[in-house]
């Protein structure tokens, strides 16, 4: 599976490449959804959350907690930090946890992890490195704004 994105203008081109229609339903979900993220953001919210089975999202922990706040709290162009995060997850004294949480996304943009920024504003930082980190920030608040 590979996700074709146009280098210019990040929605001018995006398709899926290599067989799609072979993928079983649950990679269909997400591929559906990337191309959604990256070329009609407007559209994520309509869309199913593909079905996660990963071991960490299975077990109740705290860092469980994290990741499905996120996801289900953060909306598409916001950002929250550390602490806020916390807060919203239940333990407004975890801000470093929510940090180890971010670090052990299994599947970062699906659950943006990349919203999730320092209490001075700066990004902090991203497992995809600081630039990707910076871009996916700058493609939501663009996106956003187009959608306004």
């Amino acid at each position: 599976l590979s996700l074709c994105l146009s280098r210019a203008e990040p929605s001018a081109l995006c398709e899926v490449c290599e067989g799609a229609e072979e993928m079983p339903e649950p990679l269909q979900q997400c591929a559906a959804w990337l191309r959604a993220y990256f070329c009609e953001p407007g559209s994520t919210g309509s869309l199913p959350v593909p079905a996660f089975h990963h071991p960490l999202l299975q077990r109740d922990s705290f860092t469980r907690q994290v990741l499905w706040t996120l996801l289900n709290d953060v909306k598409f162009g916001e950002a929250v930090s550390y602490k806020q995060l916390a807060d919203l997850a239940g333990n407004s004294r975890a801000a470093r946890a929510v940090g180890g949480a971010m670090r052990s996304n299994p599947i970062p943009i699906i659950i943006p992890c990349h919203r999730v920024i320092r209490s001075g504003g700066d990004s902090g930082n991203y497992g995809g490195g600081q630039l990707m980190k910076e871009w996916l920030l700058s493609h939501e608040k663009l996106q956003k704004e187009k959608l306004a």
